[in-house]
C-alpha cells in the first residue's frame, strides 16, 4: 500500500480499524468464515468439524476432521493462505478489515510448540553469553505468539525489518 507522498506502507503489521470491534461483530465474522471454510470443504469433499470461539479481540475459527485430505491442508503455509483468503472473504461480505484467525487440524497449537522450543534455543544462547538472539522471519501473528512467550519468560523481545524479512530478536530484561 503507498501513502500520497509514495512511501510505501506493510498493512499486515498494522490495524486498519479505529475501534476494537464488539464481540457480536467479532462473532459475524466467525459465522461469515466458517461459511466460507465451509464451502471450500464441501469442495473438496472434505468432512470437517467448525468451532468458533472469539478471543483477544479476535475471531477464532478451527476446523477439525479425521480425514486425511485435512492433514495436507494443515501445513503452516497452507493454513496461512487460507487463513488469508478466508479473510478476504469476510472483509468483501462485511466490509470490514478482519484479524481472524484460522486453525486447521491444531496447526496453530503445533506452531506454537515450534516456537517456543525457538525461543527456548535463544534462551540458551543468551544464558551462553550472547546479548542478543534473532529468530527467523514469521508472520504478525507468530511475532505475538513469541512476543508472549518471551515476556512470559522474562526477558524483552523486538521486531526488526520489514514486510517478508521481519523478524523477532530477544534480549535480558
Amino acid at each position: 500500500m503507498s501513502d500520497q507522498d509514495g512511501t510505501v506502507t506493510d498493512v499486515r503489521d498494522t490495524d486498519v480499524r479505529d475501534e476494537v470491534p464488539s464481540v457480536s461483530e467479532l462473532e459475524n465474522e466467525g459465522d461469515v468464515a466458517a461459511d466460507f471454510i465451509e464451502g471450500l470443504l464441501d469442495i473438496a469433499d472434505i468432512d470437517g468439524d467448525l468451532t468458533l470461539d472469539v478471543r483477544q479481540g479476535r475471531a477464532y475459527v478451527s476446523v477439525d476432521a479425521d480425514d486425511d485430505a485435512l492433514r495436507l491442508i494443515s501445513e503452516p503455509d497452507t493454513v496461512q493462505a487460507l487463513q488469508e483468503l478466508t479473510r478476504l472473504a469476510v472483509q468483501s461480505k462485511t466490509g470490514a478489515f478482519s484479524r481472524l484467525i484460522l486453525d486447521v487440524g491444531g496447526s496453530r497449537d503445533a506452531r506454537r510448540q515450534q516456537l517456543e522450543k525457538l525461543v527456548d534455543l535463544a534462551v540458551v544462547k543468551l544464558e551462553e553469553g550472547a546479548s542478543q538472539a534473532s529468530l527467523p522471519s514469521m508472520s504478525s501473528y507468530e511475532r505475538k505468539l513469541v512476543h508472549d512467550i518471551v515476556a512470559d519468560r522474562g526477558l524483552v523481545s523486538e521486531s526488526y525489518g520489514e514486510g517478508p524479512t521481519r523478524h523477532t530478536v530477544i534480549r535480558r530484561a
